[in-house]
């Protein structure tokens, strides 16, 4: 066992807060977190753990590469980036779906022709329309994906859907549920290895938390 702190990656925004909640019901001292102003690398003295604010395309990177022991990602960036680690329990929170949307009332799969998808998730997309043995072809997109069907870009969507406001009121509708998403706990393959006894009593201890919130 090393005392060198035990670095966790966390992707900065709503999984950060909830991540932050997570350990303080853990009975960690997240204050440092939570005051930190523009710092990105913050210490969790008493749980001898260390805490790095990354957007999520980073936290995997981070960990893959070993300069993170441990990080908290959503499912959708796991998908999407795939890499070298393991994933070692789903969080529950951050939930949502990617789904494949079109304009109201057309009929989607209608046609013989190349369905065109815009999506920033290519990967997902490829992957969904291979499970269907389905050509398209993939136009990727940086912002406001929904743009694509009403500019005529694109055919569908691919993209992550939370409550579909949005959708509606850019007078498109979900086609089809992909896959849900949520954050997910992921680990470096050597530090698994190397800090198995800490990084599995820190799960443990995470896994009875869930099981708890869901009693409550």
């Amino acid at each position: 066992m090393t005392n060198k702190p035990l670095r966790i990656a966390l992707t900065k925004g709503r999984l950060e807060k909830d991540t932050v909640s997570l350990f303080e019901k853990l009975g960690f001292d997240c204050t440092a977190v939570r005051e930190k102003g523009r710092r990105l690398i913050l210490p969790i003295p008493d749980g001898n753990m260390e805490v790095v604010l990354a957007k999520a395309a980073d936290v995997i990177t981070y960990v893959e590469h070993g300069v993170c022991d441990i990080g908290v990602v959503g499912k959708d960036t796991i998908i999407e980036m795939e890499g070298k680690f393991f994933e070692l329990c789903d969080l529950g929170f951050g939930r949502c779906r990617f789904a494949l949307a079109a304009k109201k009332g057309t009929d989607f799969y209608s046609g013989f022709g190349v369905k065109t998808i815009a999506t920033k998730y290519p990967n997902v997309a490829r992957k969904f329309f291979e499970s269907k043995n389905m050509d398209v072809d993939i136009v990727k997109i940086e912002g406001s994906v929904e743009l694509a069907p009403l500019l005529e870009l694109a055919d569908g969507i691919v993209d992550i859907v939370e409550t579909g406001v949005t959708l509606r009121e850019n007078g498109l509708e979900v086609v089809e549920y992909v896959v849900p998403i949520s954050a997910r706990l992921i680990v470096n393959t050597v530090s698994l290895k190397l800090r198995q006894q800490e990084i599995e009593e820190l799960v443990s201890r995470i896994e009875e938390a869930l099981k708890n919130n869901d009693r409550a």
